[in-house]
């Protein structure tokens, strides 16, 4: 029988803890009593340097039932590594995890459909929405645009998928030979290259609390995907510059040609343009090229991408 665990990170999800602790463990015990999952299964919350009330609700659950552990790390380290910290911190004692954002805006009840697939020999259950109703038009907008930006960059991504998502113990096994600490799981899951498969799913609207991902921290997240694996940005910063030494050259001709014969017409203006023009680009260009040495200078220094502070639950040391 399967030993799943449901990996959830949180950060301050005080507000929306308490429903979705209740419909987990609610479905754990269906899945439990219908013979889908084993008794020891279990759920990890993974606090992600919470400043709320999100730890001290993750201890009560913890201690108010045996299929409830919570991890707890030191600081804040992002989405990314607080579900990472998860996956690696239960992938030795399970058959398989199924990571889940904490507002349960994911619909749990294709679990059942994952394992399925999970039995019939799939290492890895994508979650991917069917349709973003729920959705204002910018952001229906904004994240089609990305996913379309990926793609064309590279990057493997399964189109409207996030996080939600199965992966065997042997596929986390896989995830954690991938070392880098710029980590973008969408990108990098794709690429273990073990028999995958998905699930189709509504998204819900987030029944409390905030999103933690307003347009400024996407717009971050979509360019830290591209950049940890694409290097396309850089080869399209070559070719505008080889199209602005074609372009000056044929200037050059123009203005020769201008001054033999006779027909030279002052212009600031355009020069001033052209020396913005020309500044703002070389100025984006070496903030892209900075984007990529910034994050070797990361990556070569070896820190560690969480620290766990402390744990709770069944199996746990304090």
């Amino acid at each position: 029988m399967t030993k799943l665990a449901i990996v959830v990170p949180c950060y301050n999800e005080q507000e929306v803890l308490p429903v979705t602790n209740e419909e987990l463990t609610g479905l754990l015990n269906v899945l439990r009593d219908e013979g889908s999952v084993s008794g020891d299964s279990f759920i990890m919350y993974v606090d992600d340097g919470s400043s709320d009330k999100t730890w001290e609700l993750i201890s009560g659950y913890a201690n108010d039932s045996d299929n409830v552990r919570g991890l707890k790390l030191a600081a804040n380290v992002g989405h990314q590594n607080a579900l990472l910290a998860g996956l690696m911190t239960v992938k030795d004692e399970v058959d398989a995890a199924i990571s889940i954002d904490a507002d349960l805006q994911d619909d749990i009840s294709v679990i059942n459909d994952m394992l399925t697939k999970f039995k019939e020999g799939c290492d890895i259950v994508y979650g991917v929405r069917s349709a973003r109703k729920t959705d204002t038009f910018f952001k229906r907008f904004t994240a089609q645009g990305f996913y379309k930006l990926m793609k064309r960059m590279g990057v493997k991504s399964v189109y409207n998928h996030a996080d939600f998502r199965l992966m065997s113990s042997r596929a986390l096994d896989g995830l954690s030979q991938f070392k880098e600490r710029n980590l973008f799981l969408r990108g990098i899951v794709p690429t273990i290259g073990y028999r995958s498969d998905c699930v189709y799913y509504e998204r819900k609207a987030r029944t409390a609390g905030e999103s933690k991902y307003p347009f400024g921290k996407m717009l971050s997240f979509a360019f830290d995907g591209i950049t940890s694996f694409s290097v396309k940005p850089m080869s399209y910063i070559m070719g505008t510059g080889v199209c602005m030494i074609i372009l000056a050259i044929a200037f050059a001709i123009y203005a020769l040609h201008s001054y033999i014969t006779g027909n030279v017409v002052s212009g600031w203006t355009s020069i001033v343009l052209s020396l913005w023009f020309i500044g703002g680009l070389l100025l984006f260009s070496v903030g892209v090229v900075g984007q990529y040495i910034g994050k070797i200078y990361l990556e070569v220094k070896e820190r560690p991408r969480y620290i766990v502070e402390e744990r709770t639950g069944n199996g746990s040391e304090n």
